[in-house]
């Protein structure tokens, strides 16, 4: 009797493009495993991201605004979710592998530090390299999640993982490159979203230009730059943006940098947040031992383990521990 995973391979092969990537034919793990009978490969590491517990930190680190009062401000975790709705949408449409492509834009962000991109520009003084969360990402996985074991991903998922920034080679699969443009799509449009309802930008403000291409609404920016994406990457062997509507989602994100998030008002928090991560990462190089177990057994050396733990820190526990070490009990309620 043929296997539900067999027969969900058997589909892959008859309905998805030439150019997708197809389960039973994944690089596989760094350490063999058996098939699943339920599952392919790619759901199995999507199931495994979904249950580790870097991903249930995500609903607790800051996406842009620092510690959002309101119920309705987007953190990294729900950025996740909107890149994997972005992304599923358009594999579904080109005919890639949908759950390669869900797998990838779940993990691309385990990684992310408390306190947004302040946190990686906070650590990467005491390291010999720049702190990357895409690299990061990758380390969660590799090394950090099931008790120092990683969750040994498949090849494809971890390629994905690790390229999605644009600052990084482009993803051998083609479900990678979605990923890539839908978290430019996700974060372009929801901070935009999020700044004009936090009163940071009067939707006067924002630039006519790119929104005659895009549209006035966020769903109706989200709809252009999803179908543009679908129509321009034609059989799924190249996936792009046209000409026009990558420029005018560029415009946006240069605006969001200048207007939002490196305005001269944020910056008193936001060299606070940067402080407060220093100031826990130099006591940690004194007193290593308060660094958990879990770290030390990960490879790397000292400032590395320490990193890790900070990375892996929810905004509001970095805050919790903070608060403990270097202020006074009677002080907290």
């Amino acid at each position: 009797m043929t296997a539900p995973r067999e027969r969900t391979e058997q589909i892959e092969r008859d309905t998805l493009s030439p150019h997708a990537t197809l389960s039973a034919e994944s690089k596989g793990r760094e350490r063999d495993e058996p098939a699943d009978p339920l599952r392919t490969c790619f759901q199995r590491d999507r199931d495994r991201i979904v249950h580790c517990k870097a991903f249930r930190r995500l609903k607790h680190k800051t996406q842009v605004f620092l510690a959002p009062e309101g119920d309705h401000y987007r953190v990294r975790l729900t950025h996740t979710l909107e890149v994997s709705q972005i992304a599923r949408t358009a594999a579904r449409a080109l005919r890639l592998n949908e759950d390669l492509t869900e797998a990838i834009a779940l993990g691309h962000d385990l990684g992310h530090t408390p306190f947004g991109h302040l946190g990686e520009q906070a650590l990467t003084p005491f390291l010999d390299r720049p702190f990357r969360h895409n690299e990061q990402s990758l380390r969660v996985v590799d090394h950090l999640e099931h008790d120092g074991e990683g969750l040994n991903l498949t090849w494809e998922v971890r390629d994905g993982i690790l390229n999605h920034p644009w600052s990084m080679p482009e993803p051998a699969p083609p479900e990678g490159a979605i990923v890539r443009f839908a978290d430019r799509i996700a974060y372009v449009n929801h901070d935009l979203d999020d700044a004009v309802r936090a009163g940071v930008l009067g939707p006067e403000e924002i630039p006519r230009g790119p929104i005659e291409v895009l549209g006035a609404t966020h769903a109706h920016r989200i709809a252009t730059l999803v179908t543009d994406l679908v129509a321009s990457s034609g059989d799924g062997r190249e996936i792009r943006l046209s000409e026009p509507v990558l420029r005018a989602m560029d415009e946006l994100r240069d605006f969001l940098f200048e207007h939002v998030y490196l305005r001269e008002q944020a910056r008193s928090e936001q060299d606070k947040a940067i402080a407060l991560v220093r100031t826990l990462f130099t006591y940690y190089l004194a007193h290593p031992e308060a660094v958990p177990a879990e770290y030390h057994r990960a490879p790397g050396d000292l400032p590395t383990r320490i990193a890790d733990h900070i990375a892996g820190m929810t905004d509001r526990y970095a805050l919790r521990v903070y608060e403990q070490l270097f202020l006074p009990q009677g002080w907290l309620l």
